[in-house]
């Protein structure tokens, strides 16, 4: 009998041991991708021809979807055509803000749809040589026309990687620097800089697909 009741015991501790591994191996469900396009992103400076360049930085955050006048929580901040991320160190700019965080970016070749995967081996911040995304007609996500248009227009097929603030990831494709995203726009007439872009967040933590 007292061989019969260890034998019990032995499978109940058992089954409860099993049970409780089920229930700690079931893993919450993922948050959906966050698809979202930002409309008039307004981010001017004051200067920028013949007097330096000045101004505060709309700071945006991926996480809230939204524009932030936080001096920490944020990931990325544009002015002008200077697009800064809240990680590495300050580049020497006029009124840029502090960094404070580890977000990162890097820009990669392809349409919003086909970057599925981050590589986070080429993520690079802001340093005191200027940003990780190149200043300059050419350099980093747009081009300058020059005379007679004066024309800002996004490089076709460059999307933005951003690893955020919290350590999660978003990418994203700028679709105008004008006010209402023209589809022709006037660079003698149109109002400048209005961001258009369309982004998607990975709101999962240690998630690196889109």
């Amino acid at each position: 009998m007292m061989n019969i009741f260890k034998s019990l015991t032995a499978v109940s501790l058992v089954l409860a041991l099993s049970s409780c591994s089920s229930d700690d191996d079931t893993a919450a469900p993922l948050e959906e991708l966050e698809s979202e396009t930002v409309t008039n992103l307004y981010a001017p400076e004051i200067g920028g021809r013949v007097e330096p360049s000045s101004g505060d930085f709309t700071k945006f955050d991926f996480e809230t979807g939204s524009e932030t006048t936080s001096e920490t929580d944020w990931d990325v901040a544009f002015r002008s055509t200077t697009i800064l991320v809240n990680g590495g160190s300050k580049t020497g700019i006029t009124d840029e803000p502090e960094r404070t965080a580890d977000a990162a970016v890097y820009i990669a070749s392809g349409t919003l749809a086909s970057i599925t995967e981050v590589d986070t081996s080429l993520f690079a911040q802001d340093t005191t040589e200027g940003p990780a995304i190149a200043i300059g007609s050419g350099n980093g996500w747009y081009n300058y026309t020059g005379e007679p248009y004066h024309l800002i227009k996004p490089i076709p097929g460059t999307i933005l990687v951003f690893r955020t603030s919290e350590g999660k990831y978003a990418k994203v494709e700028i679709l105008s620097y004008y006010e209402n995203a023209p589809e022709e726009p006037d660079g003698l007439s149109d109002a400048t800089p209005y961001y258009t872009f369309d982004y998607v967040y990975q709101p999962n933590e240690g998630i690196t697909t889109f």
